[in-house]
């Protein structure tokens, strides 16, 4: 009997040291910055962090339907349903803190696709970056968010355009398109809207232009007179940018036609404008202005596809201009995750420094966008910008 028994113990000991030798051992994570596992039936977990509550809503929820839209395209990662957890941005700095820190509470989230303003992507992208998170934003724009001398932050990455490319862009549409010499431009102290009108006014006089004023109002400002007036005083300017959000946007924009000497400015904005809620913000007032913003001309099947699961699930057209932009970032982060993780068995373990490097290595990666490549600070983006004017409560794309 004990022949018997010590012969079975010798049989199971081998048995595991078989399974140990063909990788049955508990798997050792070496990443640097620590690992994601997923166990059978386990989701993968990614975040959302876009603006979806407040004037600027259709901005991050346009962008949240991108989101979705590519989850249910995709339907699994190397076997695993993905489960989205959804947080709003605020579009605030508050709120891009708070939302960083409640998705970093949560290890079993790998990946992040926010936020929608740049004045929340900048407190957002410390937090989770510090907690060794990735995140990859639709709709930041700000020049400073991949600037290594600014506010960038290892693990931040975005689809979006820098504003370098669309103020220059507008700037350029001024002066060659309409022939305006003089130009004044208005932001709310936004890295966003201070970083692109900052861009739009050096490239303007970079071009031979005059800049008559650069100016700001506070965000929450119901009464844009005093700003207007002073713009007015200086110039007045044939043509006024001012790249704010749609309340600020609207107030901006009817009251500049109470202000003397500037009924015949040119109006103007940018894409954190371009939305149904803005046309209604602006109102009458808002007939025949101006908007910058990403050439939404994409085309391919994939797009087609894209915008007839859009108006299947939501009942409309996209109700903002990110939409694709969110679709590729989350594509990007899919993609990451099957080419990282180590899968054992029905398990995957995804390192965190993997899932960043990756990130960074991007190369051209076919969205719907465009193609993307991204450098070492996290631009991504196949930059195409285009001006479109209002026309009947519709923008309508003119240039180029």
């Amino acid at each position: 009997m004990k022949k018997k028994l010590f012969v079975i113990l010798s049989l199971l000991l081998l048995a595991v040291l078989a399974l140990s030798a063909c990788g049955g051992s508990k798997f050792e994570c070496e990443d640097e910055i620590g690992c994601v596992t997923y166990g059978p039936d386990e989701p993968i977990r990614i975040a959302s962090a876009l603006v979806i509550s407040g004037p600027n809503t259709d901005l991050g929820t346009d962008s949240q339907y991108g989101v979705e839209i590519a989850i249910a395209f995709k339907e699994t990662v190397l076997g695993h349903e993905i489960e989205l957890q959804a947080e709003d941005d605020g579009c605030s700095a508050e709120g891009g803190q708070a939302a960083g820190q409640k998705i970093v509470s949560d290890p079993t989230i790998i990946g992040v696709v926010g936020t929608s303003c740049s004045g929340a992507g900048v407190p957002m992208s410390k937090v989770i970056s510090d907690a060794g998170y990735a995140m990859v934003s639709p709709s930041n724009t700000a020049p400073s968010l991949t600037s290594p001398d600014e506010a960038w932050n290892p693990g931040y990455l975005r689809t979006a355009h820098n504003d370098k490319v669309q103020g220059k862009a507008m700037a350029e549409f001024a002066l060659n398109e309409l022939g305006v010499t003089t130009a004044a431009a208005i932001h709310d102290g936004d890295p966003y809207t201070e970083g692109l009108a900052r861009v739009f006014a050096d490239e303007f006089e970079a071009m031979g232009g005059t800049i008559v004023e650069f100016t700001a109002v506070n965000k929450g400002d119901t009464d844009m007179r005093p700003v207007l007036a002073a713009v007015a005083a200086a110039g007045p300017p044939e043509f006024l940018y001012y790249p704010v959000f749609t309340a600020e946007g609207g107030f901006l924009t009817k009251q500049a036609k109470e202000v003397s000497g500037l009924e015949d400015t040119i109006l103007s904005a940018a894409d954190g404008m371009i939305s149904s809620a803005a046309a209604e913000a602006v109102g009458e007032a808002g007939e025949g202005m101006y908007f910058s913003g990403p050439d939404l001309s994409f085309s391919g099947g994939v797009y087609e596809d894209f915008i007839a699961k859009y108006i299947e699930d939501y009942g409309s057209e996209p109700i903002s201009v990110f939409h694709a932009h969110s679709f590729d970032a989350a594509n990007m982060i899919f993609a990451c995750i099957e080419e990282v993780a180590v899968q054992d068995g029905d398990t995957i373990h995804i390192g965190r420094q993997d899932m960043r490097t990756c990130l960074y290595a991007t190369s051209g990666f076919e969205g719907i966008t465009g193609t993307l490549t991204c450098d070492e600070y996290g631009d991504c983006a196949d930059p195409k910008i285009s001006v479109s004017q209002l026309t009947g409560g519709e923008y309508t794309p003119i240039w180029p």
